[in-house]
């Protein structure tokens, strides 16, 4: 069948391999989560909403940001109100990695674009997110 041997293919692209300064995708995937959902206004996230955005565990996501500490690319704050609540925030290092992260991955995407026009793109993009959607359900 087609579509199995395209999926199977697409599951072993060595794009998705590549790393960025020595980070895998899960550690690039947290950093970019924790990018995206800060700003100036709420420079942190939880734990917890880290875990729900990217599908995962918590103690997954805290095994996760132990290396990221420890490699100071991110900082973990406790609220002096609740004790309980701790905030994630990218350092100027973190900010960085994640930065190159997703510039490398607009480069292969912008490679995409340019190598299956716009049209073609813009019907695999609705395509993937109709499967996602299928898969999602059936989950």
């Amino acid at each position: 069948m087609q579509l199995r041997e395209s999926f199977t293919r697409f599951a072993k692209a060595e794009w998705r391999e590549r790393s960025v300064n020595g980070y895998n995708k899960s550690e690039l995937r947290l950093l970019f989560c924790i990018m995206a959902n800060t700003d100036e206004d709420n420079p942190k996230i939880k734990v917890s909403d880290i875990g729900k955005k990217l599908l995962v565990t918590t103690p997954t996501v805290t095994q996760l940001l132990k290396k990221l500490m420890a490699d100071g690319l991110v900082e973990r704050t406790v609220d002096p109100d609740d004790r309980r609540s701790v905030g994630i925030e990218l350092t100027p290092d973190g900010e960085q990695i994640a930065q190159e992260a997703v510039e490398q991955l607009n480069r292969h995407l912008g490679g995409l674009v340019e190598h299956l026009g716009d049209e073609q793109s813009l019907m695999l993009a609705d395509l993937l997110t109709k499967a996602y959607n299928y898969f999602n359900e059936k989950a």
